[in-house]
């Protein structure tokens, strides 16, 4: 353990020094309670030897700051005073102190001090080890939770969850921001001919393409089935068709055989719809998503493997997929 000894009496200090150097320890030395509060912020202490009375910073106010100001680690505190009083001493372990030693002070009694600070220290990392476990392991689970399991993309609740948080910014430091909804050309053929299984590499291949293609500050998710959204904050109306476009064209650049298709290219390809929200607008997120999904309703009726962005008017039906 690393020991500082907080005393202003150098017979003090020599004592318990050489107390828990027998032990094996290692040891600072602070002269007064100033000192060993400097020596306290700034190293990794294990255990506070301190005196009552010392210059400075007396002994429980040494004991109260490290209390109240070192929360992230734990040091064991012996509070050493030459006051018996038993009022005294409670009121040193009210002030944060683990044990106590009255003066004159025997080395064995320093060395079981120390026997009792080695076990509860440990014990305390032992808890801070396994709360960091725990809270990787809340981490891992949080993001399982989030992240759409067959593609690796967010999945529906970190998308919805994305689009509030988004849209509620927009609102407030008015800016645009745009959402494409994209979805997979003739993938009930794809599925038919190829099999499920290869539908889903179909699947974490596009995801891929996708997910390679977005910028910074763009976000792709896997919407449901064979659909995909795409984030665009800070994105305004002019900006957003060829944006959506650069996803779309990812998947092409990258091409996967689509030989069930009924119309050319024999690959998979994808159809987007385009819609952005504007600081004048009273779209809420639903909303939003309606004129995506109207959008890539016009782009599937109008050929396929195209981006369109939403009009004004809106069709109310979507075509089959």
């Amino acid at each position: 353990m690393r020991i500082l000894i907080a005393d202003d009496d150098a017979t003090s200090r020599l004592m318990l020094k050489a107390t828990a150097a027998k032990l094996g320890h290692e040891c600072l030395i602070a002269t007064d309670g100033s000192s060993a509060w400097e020596q306290l912020s700034t190293q990794d202490v294990d255990v506070l030897l301190t005196d009552w009375m010392m210059p400075g910073v007396d002994g429980p106010e040494l004991c109260r700051r490290v209390r109240e100001e070192l929360g992230g680690r734990y040091v064991y505190i012996v509070l050493i005073t030459g006051l018996g009083n038993p009022d005294q001493v409670l009121q040193g372990m009210g002030a944060g102190a683990d044990d106590y030693l009255i003066k004159p002070v025997l080395p064995f009694a320093v060395q079981t001090r120390l026997v009792a600070a080695e076990r509860v220290t440990l014990l305390h990392r032992q808890v801070l080890d396994f709360r960091a476990q725990l809270e990787r392991a809340n981490l891992e689970l949080l993001g399982q939770s989030l992240t759409d399991a067959l593609t690796g993309l967010g999945n529906r609740r970190r998308m919805e969850q994305d689009l509030a948080s988004t849209h509620a910014r927009a609102q407030r430091i008015g800016r645009p921001y745009a959402i494409a909804l994209f979805d997979i050309d003739h993938f009930k053929l794809y599925n038919d001919n190829y099999g499920h299984p290869a539908g889903d590499d179909a699947l974490r291949h596009v995801a891929h393409c996708l997910d390679n293609a977005v910028r910074a500050g763009e976000q792709i998710y896997r919407y449901g089935g064979e659909e995909f959204l795409l984030l665009l904050p800070d994105c305004s109306p002019p900006d957003a068709p060829a944006a959506a476009a650069r996803i779309q064209r990812a998947v092409t650049d990258t091409p996967l055989a689509h030989n069930a298709r009924p119309t050319p290219p024999p690959i998979v390809t994808l159809s987007g719809g385009v819609a952005s929200w504007t600081p004048d607008s009273d779209l809420c997120v639903p909303d939003l998503l309606e004129h995506a999904d109207q959008a890539l309703f016009h782009a599937k009726n109008t050929g396929r493997n195209r981006v369109h962005t939403a009009p004004h008017q809106l069709p109310a039906r979507r075509a089959e997929a």
